[in-house]
């Protein structure tokens, strides 16, 4: 596959006298963010059945978190809590698909600002103004950048659908269709064939774009004396499930465990948003046949194998560059997925399924390769990053450093004792058959205030909806999550505290950003 090198005149700018890669020099960052990637969606985090050895070399080469949560488990919400450090409540994009404020500072603009070269490579999901294009993600603090959000409305501003318009003899068939569904190409197909089969090249996929132009990346900002940061952003496992060969036939004959089913008299049981989250749509998904849904699973673990192979290329071309041993490796996801457990395909909800994502750090000769288990908030890798870099913390910032958990450096760190996330539910969504629109003084679908929260320590874990609804879920001995217990009057007391630690992080959480600058020291 090729395409032409990185042209930005900001690049250019910057010289052509390779980076010493000293110890002194400001580290590079390479971040690298999956969509919808659950924390078991790596074998290095327990899961016997994936195969990700690029990735389980990585994990264990980087500091590896077991319990790292997402601020809010949906795709827009989350990454701006990733580039902000700061709670969905302070920053304010709650929904897909809304415009950031003008006034918020990314994490890439204010590297930019230090002196960074910044590139976009794949999926950002995160703009200031409409339409989702390569000029209004520039804005947002990339110098560079080549960009595929992924979806047919977004395709006429993508670089990939471009790029493959030229390049792919298949060019005819949506990237996202499937072979059985295609009249040509469904014809060779033979029994037992993945029915998730993609019907492009595996070369002509996003994943496989993604990959390259990352490496390609990688090698043009390697030739400058500015340290770099490159967010490698990849659309999968995200769904559609589709999934090229030869990746479709992998996990063939292995039989993933699947969730509980769940029957409607038991989704009737959770709260009403819930509920209305879990049964929109003209057909929910809840009483799926279980054979389909099996092939969901290996499709959807496929998808991951096929960005692992893609990560281990990138990491492969990244110390082909000399660069590794001053690049902090950042990889995570924005969220997960629920798989069908509790009733729902996707996420957009507290259970562990949705809120939990790998992250994993690495910095050669800094950050000790470890296993960590504190409960972190993915609003704590803005912070790690900066201070890494020698760069200040902004004071509006809500994330932590785990500089002193995790590298060789002074300071003790003030481990969490709980952890926060939030959301919008029913999700706001009026694309094909769902019409969940926000009226105001009306809400969702009858949920007048759709705004829920969420506390979770290392045991319990409460959920506070408006209205009167409530879960407060034993994780101890209940980690499936199967058992409601906020009307159990033997637990009213833990609830009571925990619906207490939601008021008191909303209140003191954006305390900087109510004092007038003037007064503060």
């Amino acid at each position: 596959m090729q395409q032409s090198a990185l042209t930005t005149g900001a690049l250019a700018a910057a010289g052509n006298v390779r980076a010493d890669q000293s110890p002194q020099k400001p580290p590079n960052i390479l971040f690298i963010m999956t969509d919808q990637q659950r924390y078991d969606g790596v074998a290095a985090n327990g899961n016997r059945l994936i195969k990700t050895p690029h990735l389980d070399r990585l994990a264990k080469q980087s500091a590896n978190f077991s319990h790292a949560f997402v601020q809010a488990p949906v795709c827009v919400p989350a990454r701006a809590s990733f580039f902000t450090g700061r709670y969905a409540h302070a920053h304010r994009n709650r929904v897909n698909y809304t415009p950031i404020d003008r006034r918020t500072v990314l994490l890439p603009a204010r590297l930019r600002k230090a002196g960074y070269q910044t590139a976009l490579i794949g999926k950002l999901h995160l703009f200031y103004y409409h339409p989702p294009s390569n000029e209004n993600a520039q804005k947002t603090g990339f110098d560079h950048v080549e960009l595929h959000d992924g979806t047919r409305r977004t395709d006429r501003w993508s670089d990939y659908a471009a790029w493959r318009e030229k390049h792919d003899p298949l060019r005819r068939v949506y990237y996202r269709s499937l072979a059985k569904d295609d009249p040509q190409l469904s014809r060779g197909l033979k029994p037992g064939t993945n029915p998730f089969r993609c019907a492009i090249d595996d070369e002509f996929t996003d994943t496989t774009w993604t990959g390259e132009r990352t490496c390609a990346a990688l090698r043009e900002l390697a030739k400058h004396d500015r340290p770099f940061f490159l967010y490698s952003s990849f659309w999968k496992p995200h769904s559609p499930f589709e999934v090229p060969v030869p990746f479709d036939s992998l996990y063939n004959d292995v039989d993933f465990p699947l969730p509980k089913a769940e029957s409607l008299a038991e989704i009737q049981q959770l709260p009403l948003p819930l509920q209305k989250l879990i049964l929109r749509g003209k057909k929910p998904p809840y009483d799926m046949d279980r054979k389909r849904l099996q092939w969901i699973y290996r499709s959807y673990y496929a998808s991951i194998t096929h960005i692992d192979r893609e990560v281990g290329r990138i990491l492969k071309t990244l110390e082909e560059t000399g660069c590794a041993e001053n690049t902090i490796v950042v990889f995570t996801s924005d969220h997960g997925d629920q798989l069908l457990e509790h009733g729902l395909m996707g996420k957009n909800v507290f259970f562990e399924s949705s809120i939990r994502v790998p992250l994993m750090l690495k910095l050669p000769g800094k950050i000790r390769p470890s296993d960590q288990h504190n409960l972190v908030e993915t609003i704590d890798v803005m912070p790690t990053l900066l201070e890494l870099c020698g760069l200040p913390i902004p004071g509006d910032c809500h994330g932590r450093s785990l500089t002193s958990l995790i590298a060789n450096q002074l300071g003790k760190y003030s481990p969490r004792d709980a952890i926060f996330s939030e959301n919008i539910i029913p999700e706001v969504i009026t694309s094909g058959s769902l019409d969940f629109e926000f009226v105001p003084g009306q809400g969702i679908k009858g949920i007048r205030h759709p705004d829920a929260k969420m506390v979770r320590t290392e045991r319990w874990k409460y959920n506070y909806y408006p209205e009167g609804f409530a879960e407060l879920y034993d994780l101890k001995n209940d980690p499936h999550e199967q058992q409601n217990l906020a009307d159990d009057p033997q637990y009213a007391k833990t609830a009571v505290e925990l619906k207490g630690r939601i008021l008191d992080w909303l209140i003191t959480s954006t305390e900087t950003d109510q004092i007038a600058r003037r007064w503060m020291v």
